[in-house]
């Protein structure tokens, strides 16, 4: 499934979460998600990409390990359904988004949290959230700064990642 279509269900499904247990799940899923995004930035992205690409998928692979993995059937892990990545500036563009929504979300738990080890987990994913984040929005600079350089005509062929 691409990329895109697999972030906006994580989005959907982060609004819709009715309870803690159910956010953590979704929260969980998203920083799956994207470090599968990560991982294939970095083997078939662009390669001023790929360090930064690296950094995110190690980035959120912390926010998955300081997280409880949720009890998911294989085929319900969103990550694990990625095929397609498109077209790489839509794909992070909606992934700096997602990963902004999630850090909103662990804010929110955070706040509500019954015990400290609650508490220190979600601080844990929001920092690594917000720093998968920084990567994203790293990438999306340095692929404005290579679309200023190409001339127009080799802009519009198509390019995926």
């Amino acid at each position: 499934m691409d990329a895109v279509r697999l972030i906006l269900a994580s989005r959907r499904a982060l609004a819709a979460g009715a309870d803690a247990g159910e956010m953590m799940a979704e929260v969980w899923q998203a920083q799956a998600l994207a470090q599968a995004i990560g991982s294939r930035v970095a083997v078939s992205g662009p390669p001023e990409l790929r360090g930064e690409a690296l950094g995110l998928t190690e980035l959120a692979g912390r926010g998955c390990g300081v997280l409880d993995p949720p009890e998911l059937d294989p085929g319900d892990l969103r990550a694990a359904q990625l095929t397609e990545l498109d077209d790489a500036r839509e794909t992070l563009l909606c992934l700096g988004g997602l990963l902004g929504e999630v850090g909103i979300a662990l804010v929110g738990m955070a706040s509500a949290a019954a015990d400290e080890a609650t508490y220190w987990q979600c601080m844990e994913a929001i920092d690594a959230a917000d720093e998968s984040r920084d990567r994203v929005l790293e990438m999306l600079r340095k692929l404005a700064a290579r679309a200023a350089m190409v001339p127009e005509d080799v802009q519009d062929s198509p390019s995926g990642v």
